[in-house]
């Protein structure tokens, strides 16, 4: 039943997906966490640049995002991102397409953390001569990421699902390999149930564990 399978590397395209999945939700973290750290800062440029990023990116579609990093990046300013070969290339640009869009996600759900964390803890900080770094760093963040485990948990699934529109541009992950093999093979129900059964695989765990930890470090109140 699974000889057509032969010929076709899905460990291949799924190891992509858990790459860009991967790639994509640190730098995602990274950008998302100073995103939210403008949008909560004292300098108004800082807190305007913050709130335009986030609205203006979270209403453009991934697929515009990602195809823009091909040919405006690419083949238009000639950006490379240091890779050789074509392949590398759209991957690097798939990933930098996916950290700029899912960042505005996590910069949202970390700020909403941020609220939770009451407002007398960082006069407090302020008070005792901390700065506004050190006050977010030390007293603010921490107690935030622990409130949003759970929301975090669901824009890291959202990534993982995401990840199958850097097929647009030729990365050769799952729905890529999936869209080949639709176009040459007859199984349609039991090929698009096969990579769905990859996907719950891959989501369902992440769910499930970061739903744990939510709980296990939840702040107290």
């Amino acid at each position: 039943m699974f000889d057509f399978l032969e010929g076709y590397d899905l460990w291949a395209a799924f190891w992509t997906t858990v790459k860009l999945t991967v790639l994509s939700a640190v730098g995602s973290l990274i950008w998302g966490t100073l995103l939210a750290s403008m949008r909560v800062s004292p300098v108004p440029l800082m807190r305007g640049f913050g709130a335009v990023y986030v609205n203006v990116v979270r209403n453009i579609p991934l697929t515009v995002v990602i195809v823009f990093t091909s040919l405006g990046l690419f083949q238009t300013l000639g950006v490379k991102l240091g890779g050789n070969d074509f392949e590398t290339i759209n991957f690097r640009l798939a990933v930098l397409g996916l950290i700029a869009y899912t960042a505005a996600f996590v910069c949202e759900a970390l700020r909403s953390g941020i609220n939770t964390v009451p407002v007398g803890q960082a006069e407090a900080a302020r008070a005792i001569g901390l700065s506004f770094t050190q006050v977010l760093t030390l007293v603010i963040l921490p107690q935030a990421f622990r409130s949003v485990v759970g929301p975090l948990a669901n824009v890291l699934i959202a990534l993982t699902k995401n990840t199958t529109v850097a097929a647009a541009i030729g990365v050769g992950e799952a729905a890529f390999l999936m869209k080949g093999m639709i176009e040459n093979e007859a199984e349609l129900i039991l090929i698009s149930a096969i990579f769905a059964f990859g996907f719950l695989c891959l989501t369902l765990p992440t769910g499930l564990i970061l739903g744990w930890v939510g709980k296990k470090v939840a702040v107290k109140r």
